[in-house]
């Protein structure tokens, strides 16, 4: 409370209890000066409180620093991120924060990256039980943790003492919709939670999966989400109730749903966000709420200081006074914690031993150099052909004729399921290696239906015309929904105008009228192996000849759906007799086990030309894209259609005028 000066003035003074002596009442009212001095000092200091917000997001399980070619425990290296320095930094700040609050936030997305992710799958827990040794004190949920199915997430976090340990790391998801019976609803996930900080700041937190986060995440059924604004605004209304001074919302919705919701929802003090791996080195302020990000793989760790005026209810970040960062890297000169990196080497051990199993003892070190290049394959921008993205197409092709004993004409990966760019060593016990680990990386996302990691690859037949409709539906969801739908291909090439995709969006609803006019030209590769610039052959887009397609069970389950909502686009996948088949009937096996797209990606590997060192080197065709997917835009299509529909609009209005100057003439008559 504050106090006021008159209220202290008004108090009868010690001083005034000894009448005549001059001196004392010098010394009283110096006393007074003192205890006013005090008392405003006092007042304006509890007024004033201070408290540090930490964050990560998108960890994707990056146990330890990447890339791991590059990764020395003991000498300065390039590699960024891992738990074991997180763990030294979050312990350093709040050693030097003493008594001033600090807390640690996650804004989901923990799992579904590196080979270490494959575990969860094995039996154990890592990330979360990770996360408990660093002190982390509440994450929220996002889409990759559904990458497994629900009812395996709810047994990762069941295995990590939940319900139990929620009330010192609260799992926290305000818009899931969790049907009742189903065994997620046991780890006791929270629509919010309350801390009460020891300076007698209550802040309240909640958790929100975005919207199109949620589309991505195709095996979180029976799991749905509620509108974000809409349990956005109920959870802030019972924080505050509940005594909040300070509302966190934790989101996994991507900056752009972000700033919607800042401007939408009031209420909300600070947004930790994720989800599109966005990087605020400054954070944003919307309608009075602070949104920040802090990128994703653990590189940086978001560190926010902040203070609160109680009296005011004004809160601001003062990073600034005392030059602390708000990203600070998590490179080779943070020591690694110990006790954590004895734990992560632990799990290290139980992934060799599941890459050994798997693979029957061809792989059984994933720090192992795999792979020997002299520059990287990356994916520099979106909506484009990519080395990476050519190197691991053409590893399914190649590999998958090895396997099926077929010619494969055609293979295909979304973008979305390729996770990373394979950069080479810099250091000198790692100059130009690939690692297993690296290189699989990849391509490792989720599982089949072996339970076992990495999504299967899978063979199937289909006819010319249907080959156009993957390259029509690659070109219209990559516009609907995001780079993540833009197929990269091995065994054609082709061009198309993204501006041919739809005739126009109808006005107020947002829906797009697909045209289904995009591919412009596509052709067969003809010849053998790596795609030369010289044999093609054209393919016809009206045509009922079967071509053999690889590509895996993630696309297989999904791609047949857009056909059933816009039939023209359908797709039917056959076997090599024109069978219709499913997407589990056609999953490639060898030795009795599904065959993984990640195994494919290092078999690759293994096939190439080696050096001089028995290690395989990575072909100089890979340093360039080869024109295989070509964008030729030229007008769009929704400016001829909104030409039209004006030229329509202003036909309307003129032969309106007409009648009416018509019917005005009748009636002079």
């Amino acid at each position: 409370m504050k106090l006021k000066l008159s209220s202290v003035a008004q108090r009868p003074l010690i001083c005034n209890t000894m009448p005549g002596n001059a001196i004392s009442r010098i010394t009283g009212i110096a006393a007074v000066a003192i205890l006013l001095f005090i008392f405003a000092g006092s007042s304006s200091f509890s007024q004033l409180k201070r408290f540090t917000v930490l964050n990560t997001t998108d960890e994707h399980s990056t146990l330890l620093p990447v890339p791991m070619a590059d990764y020395h425990p003991d000498k300065p290296d390039p590699s960024i991120g891992g738990y074991a320095r997180l763990s030294t930094l979050v312990r350093d700040i709040r050693e030097k924060k003493g008594d001033e609050p600090v807390l640690l936030f996650s804004s989901g997305d923990i799992l579904g990256g590196t080979p270490f992710a494959w575990l969860t799958l094995e039996g154990f827990s890592a990330e979360i039980e990770l996360m408990k040794k660093i002190g982390y004190d509440a994450m929220t949920i996002g889409n990759h943790e559904f990458d497994y199915d629900p009812e395996l997430l709810a047994d990762y976090f069941l295995r990590a003492g939940y319900p139990e340990y929620n009330d010192r790391l609260a799992l926290i998801a305000s818009n899931l919709v969790i049907p009742e019976g189903h065994k997620l609803n046991e780890p006791g996930i929270r629509k919010h939670h309350l801390f009460n900080l020891p300076n007698g700041i209550t802040i309240g937190v909640f958790g929100l999966l975005g919207k199109e986060a949620y589309s991505v995440a195709s095996f979180a059924g029976p799991v749905t989400v509620d509108d974000q604004h809409t349990a956005a605004a109920r959870q802030v209304s019972l924080l505050r109730n509940a005594g909040a001074d300070i509302v966190i919302a934790l989101t996994h919705s991507g900056i752009s749903e972000d700033r919607d919701l800042a401007a939408a929802v009031r209420g909300i003090d600070i947004i930790l966000g994720g989800h599109d791996h966005y990087l605020t080195e400054v954070p944003e302020i919307i309608n009075n709420t602070i949104i920040f990000h802090s990128g994703h793989y653990l590189k940086y760790l978001g560190r926010l200081e902040f203070e609160w005026n109680s009296e005011s209810g004004e809160l601001h970040t003062v990073n600034e006074s005392p030059g602390s960062p708000y990203l600070i890297s998590l490179d080779s000169t943070i020591d690694e914690d110990p006790l954590v990196l004895e734990k992560i080497n632990e799990y290290l051990g139980y992934l060799n031993e599941f890459v050994s199993t798997h693979t029957g003892g061809l792989f059984s070190d994933v720090s192992d150099p795999l792979l020997f290049t002299e520059f990287a394959l990356t994916r520099p921008y979106p909506f484009v052909e990519t080395t990476v993205g050519n190197y691991v197409t053409d590893a399914m092709r190649l590999i998958g004729e090895q396997v099926t004993g077929e010619r494969v004409d055609f293979a295909f990966q979304g973008n979305g399921i390729i996770r990373a760019d394979i950069i080479p060593g810099t250091m000198d016990w790692s100059q130009g290696h690939i690692s297993f680990f690296d290189l699989v990386t990849v391509s490792g996302l989720g599982s089949g239906p072996d339970g076992r990691a990495g999504y299967p690859m899978v063979s199937v037949y289909l006819t010319e015309r249907e080959i156009l409709n993957v390259l029509e539906i690659s070109s219209l969801l990559s516009q609907l929904m995001g780079d993540i739908y833009f197929l990269q291909v091995s065994g054609l090439r082709y061009s198309y105008d993204p501006g041919r995709a739809t005739w126009l969006t109808i006005p107020f609803l947002g829906t797009p009228v697909p045209a289904y006019r995009s591919v412009l030209k596509a052709e067969l590769y003809t010849g053998e192996g790596i795609q030369d610039d010289t044999s093609y052959t054209p393919i016809d887009g009206e045509g009922e000849k079967l071509y053999h397609v690889i590509t895996d069970y993630y696309l297989t389950s999904f791609l047949p759906m857009v056909g059933d909502i816009l039939p023209r686009l359908k797709l039917v996948l056959k076997d090599r007799y024109g069978n219709p088949v499913d997407p589990e009937q056609a999953i490639i096996t060898k030795n009795g086990r599904e065959y993984k797209v990640w195994e494919a990606v290092a078999q690759y590997a293994l096939s190439l030309e080696k050096n001089e060192y028995e290690i395989p080197v990575m072909p100089q065709y890979y340093m360039n894209t080869h024109e295989r997917v070509v964008s030729d835009e030229g007008i769009p299509l929704h400016t001829w259609s909104y030409i039209v529909l004006i030229l329509l609009l202003a036909l309307i209005i003129y032969l309106a005028r007409l009648i009416t100057v018509k019917i005005k003439k009748r009636r002079r008559r």
